[in-house]
């Protein structure tokens, strides 16, 4: 068996075709192609058009939307520990501080016992990560956001085509950031995007990642640039261009099929492991959300890593928790954390990947324990 990838983009025809018709066209930065990619996820949302912003990576979007709220230095941003560590840097880039709190043990999503326990006059939002794409349990944290008045900025970068209670993710909630990277639910190469109905958060966005330039979104729609401008806050250059959402505008139209393949893979994993000692699943619903990752628990995590790297099989492990960075140390405590982290691997889930691939990872890990 040749290497089975862990993760990879699934590009067509259609994307190449997208993309030479933007170069074609030879206007490449933010303009047209990006404002109908804006309408295409607002209209997949259904959500209103002016909900949505676009930016250039997911790291971006969480940043962007922290200082849209007013986070400054000194302030607590309230964050889970396992997680990417884009989520921590996108609050200590304002010079905020990162509050890292425990997960729970199922679903590795924020402890809301554990959050409420850090609250402090210093703290001003939460930052819920939809760990592998899913949120069981963000009803809580809002619960806790509103007793104490705090803003919500969810870190969807995984869950874009995910639906909690019904409801896709990124049409409810307060503050929402979906990661459009080479890898994720869908691609743009890289990107992202702010969704809220807080049209003041948005507005602010749409000014902030083209450096801060007032309404110079609009001008950027229409191709134009602003000439004679004013700045009144601290912008960033994060605007996501033409040519990448070209790219995402062909992957949002084939999200069906994204999500379809990415459920099938992961019920999969799930019949053939339940019978399986040794190795334990998350306990999410595989019907409602769209699998960005695919993480198992095993006691001899480190053992069957080893083994199925062995095998031709890449895996990986999602993540070194933020509190074992040398920048992000404090001498905290997450004892929930640091167990599950050396117990959790990720095995191979994309839109690629063949039935034949799948069966030999079932295959190989059976043969590890049996």
């Amino acid at each position: 068996m040749s290497k089975i990838r862990l993760s990879k983009s699934s590009i067509s025809k259609k994307e190449q075709l997208a993309v030479s018709e933007v170069l074609a066209k030879e206007y490449l930065g933010m303009g047209d192609v990006t404002h109908e990619f804006e309408i295409a996820i607002a209209d997949y949302l259904e959500v209103n058009d002016n909900q949505v912003a676009t930016v250039n990576t997911g790291t971006s979007a969480l940043h962007i939307a922290l200082s849209a709220i007013g986070i400054q230095p000194g302030d607590e941003v309230l964050v889970p520990s396992l997680t990417y560590v884009a989520s921590f840097q996108a609050i200590s880039a304002l010079g905020a501080i990162p509050i890292a709190c425990e997960v729970l043990p199922n679903t590795l999503f924020l402890d809301s016992i554990d959050v409420r326990s850090k609250i402090t006059s210093k703290s001003k939002a939460i930052m819920p990560v939809h760990y592998a794409s899913s949120c069981k349990g963000i009803e809580d944290i809002y619960t806790i956001a509103t007793e104490f008045n705090l803003r919500v900025i969810e870190d969807a970068a995984q869950a874009f085509g995910s639906i909690h209670e019904g409801k896709k993710i990124g049409s409810f909630g307060d503050i929402i950031c979906f990661s459009f990277d080479g890898i994720k639910n869908i691609t743009c190469g890289e990107g992202g995007a702010v969704i809220s109905s807080d049209l003041s958060v948005i507005e602010k966005i749409k000014d902030a990642r083209l450096l801060g330039v007032i309404k110079d979104t609009e001008k950027r729609y229409l191709g134009q640039r602003s000439w004679d401008f004013d700045v009144e806050e601290q912008g960033f250059r994060y605007h996501l261009s033409n040519i990448n959402a070209a790219i995402g505008k062909v992957q949002l139209s084939r999200i069906d099929k994204f999500r379809s393949k990415r459920q099938q893979i992961a019920k999969k994993y799930v019949t053939e492991f339940c019978s399986l000692e040794g190795i334990d699943v998350l306990d999410f619903s595989f019907s409602e959300i769209m699998p960005h990752i695919f993480v198992a628990k095993s006691s001899q995590r480190n053992e069957l890593r080893e083994y199925l790297l062995e095998k031709n099989i890449e895996v990986g492990i999602h993540y070194k928790p933020n509190h074992k960075l040398t920048k992000y140390k404090n001498n905290i405590e997450l004892p929930v954390t640091d167990s599950i982290y050396e117990q959790i691997l990720t095995l191979p889930c994309h839109y690629d990947l063949t039935d034949e691939e799948q069966d030999y990872i079932i295959e190989s890990i059976r043969d590890f324990y049996e």
